[in-house]
């Protein structure tokens, strides 16, 4: 989506959100990923389909479980918002919450694929779970009039997404569909859990493991599986990280709203808020084509903005009190 009002509010002259809000069944880029790792699934026999999530993950194998007629069985942080919760729970997947951070989770999960055989979708079928993320990189480019922006800032969680997407780009042009310079690809991530900015601010090679402290759940994994390849794709394109605060990612969540009617969870709040903060360094060039992801619904995590908006101004049935309002209204403008 073209986003002139956002880009205006920031000063650039060229912005698009790719919105991955919206995507079917569950609302969220993990709609791509687990379409390609549950049909493998399938193919490869696995009567049981898992994963380990921070909450949209297991949203979408619930899902695409129960389309399957597969048993399902996720495993989340008992810390999860509420929300998530219940969009896995309403297509009756057993769930499971472990009292820990998504790292203890994924360690668990990883004893449990060895030893049970299930097919977890971010473990043993994870090569063909990050097959899926190249799609959002095919769509920037065919959206785009098959060409490629300037600039792309991505969420980095786990790790599979943006090397991914930079594989997408790059698979486009080796087949002739795109010419041109790859964009410069940027890894936004909250600054409670930034191992991977930490990594590329210091010159790391790989990324150091920190415990999560961030609203950004859906992207609070302190020991990203894949933190070498973004590492190595983000310098591979001449971009660099942003890590911004819980403030600056509720502050993005209500711009992006209020500008463009797109209401994205906090791990689309951190891509936002790292856009802001790399236009306002100067990394990122205001006169040049940038494209930001933004890959999950706000509806899901609602409580991390239910406090910080206006109260609803309650009235009467009677026209006098409306009209009482209106008045005080157009006295104060």
């Amino acid at each position: 989506m073209r986003c002139d009002r956002l880009a205006a509010r920031l000063g650039v002259s060229e912005l698009y959100i790719k919105d991955d809000s919206v995507n079917h069944p569950t609302l969220s880029y993990k709609d791509r990923v687990v379409s390609v790792a549950a049909t493998r699934a399938v193919e490869l026999g696995f009567n049981v389909l898992a994963c380990a999530s921070t909450g949209n993950l297991a949203n979408s194998v619930a899902a695409h479980a129960a389309r399957l007629g597969l048993e399902c069985c996720v495993f989340i942080p008992d810390t999860l918002e509420a929300g998530k919760v219940l969009g896995s729970a309403i297509f009756n997947p057993t769930i499971l919450t472990i009292a820990g951070t998504y790292d203890d989770v994924n360690r668990l999960c990883t004893q449990v694929a060895d030893r049970y055989g299930w097919g977890f979708v971010n473990i043993n079928l994870r090569s063909y779970y990050a097959e899926g993320a190249k799609t959002i990189g095919f769509e920037i480019v065919e959206q785009l009039g098959w060409r490629y922006p300037k600039h792309l800032v991505s969420p980095v969680a786990g790790g599979t997404l943006l090397p991914r997407i930079v594989r997408g780009l790059r698979e486009l042009r080796q087949i002739g569909l795109v010419d041109g310079e790859l964009p410069r690809v940027y890894a936004a991530q909250a600054a409670g859990c930034a191992p991977v900015v930490h990594a590329l601010d210091t010159g790391l090679e790989h990324p150091e493991p920190v415990r999560p402290n961030t609203i950004a759940k859906s992207i609070a994994i302190g020991n990203p599986a894949d933190g070498y390849q973004v590492i190595q794709s983000v310098k591979a394109t001449g971009g660099r990280g942003a890590a911004v605060t819980d403030a600056e990612i509720v502050d993005a969540i209500r711009l992006l709203a209020e500008t463009e009617g797109i209401f994205t969870e906090p791990a689309g709040g951190t891509t936002v808020a790292a856009a802001i903060d790399l236009i306002r360094r100067g990394a990122i060039p205001r006169d040049e084509s940038i494209v930001v992801c933004v890959t999950g619904n706000g509806y899901k995590t609602a409580e991390v903005v239910a406090d910080k908006l206006a109260a609803p101004v309650r009235l009467s049935r009677a026209f006098k009190d409306f009209e009482a309002w209106h008045e005080s209204r157009v006295a104060l403008a």
